[in-house]
């Protein structure tokens, strides 16, 4: 096999090709691409073009955008963003214009969250640097959560006494 991602993608057509019931030459034949190339993609000997993986898609009646993540072209999150853009953009029931407004609002959400995810991790990277440096030993930690608990105590004993 030429990589892991071709093996995966060729084992993934393979299964989806047995699952719409169609021969290696019908789905050639289908996706315009020749029967011996398609086989070797399906062994996973050769890495095919987004182009005939769009093909094949439209062939075999599924996500173009699948096959592009199994064979290294995309990755899982920009698949979920093009999907959800799609569906948008696909949606009958709703005009150009609101498909725009929705897009916009999508766009903005995923920036609001992709800043906010960075503020966080910035700030777990602060919180981690600044316990490293403050924390000499387990017993640097622990003394101040006791100290106000022994505190606490002190008033509480001296009425008693």
């Amino acid at each position: 096999m030429a990589s892991l991602n071709v093996g995966n993608l060729g084992e993934y057509l393979r299964e989806q090709r047995r699952t719409a019931q169609l021969s290696l030459r019908q789905l050639a034949d289908a996706a315009g691409v020749s029967n011996p190339y398609l086989s070797q993609i399906e062994r996973g000997l050769r890495k095919p073009s987004a182009e005939v993986l769009q093909q094949v898609a439209k062939a075999l009646r599924i996500s173009a955008e699948t096959l592009y993540v199994r064979a290294g072209i995309l990755d899982e999150k920009e698949r979920e963003e093009l999907e959800t853009r799609a569906v948008i953009l696909a949606d009958p029931s709703i005009n150009e214009r609101q498909k725009q407004v929705l897009l916009q609002i999508y766009d903005s959400f995923r920036k609001e969250n992709a800043a906010e995810a960075a503020a966080a991790a910035a700030q777990a990277a602060r919180s981690a640097e600044a316990d490293q440096a403050g924390a000499g030993g387990t017993g640097a930690t622990e003394t101040p959560a006791g100290a106000p608990a022994a505190a606490a105590e002190r008033p509480a004993d001296a009425p008693d006494a």
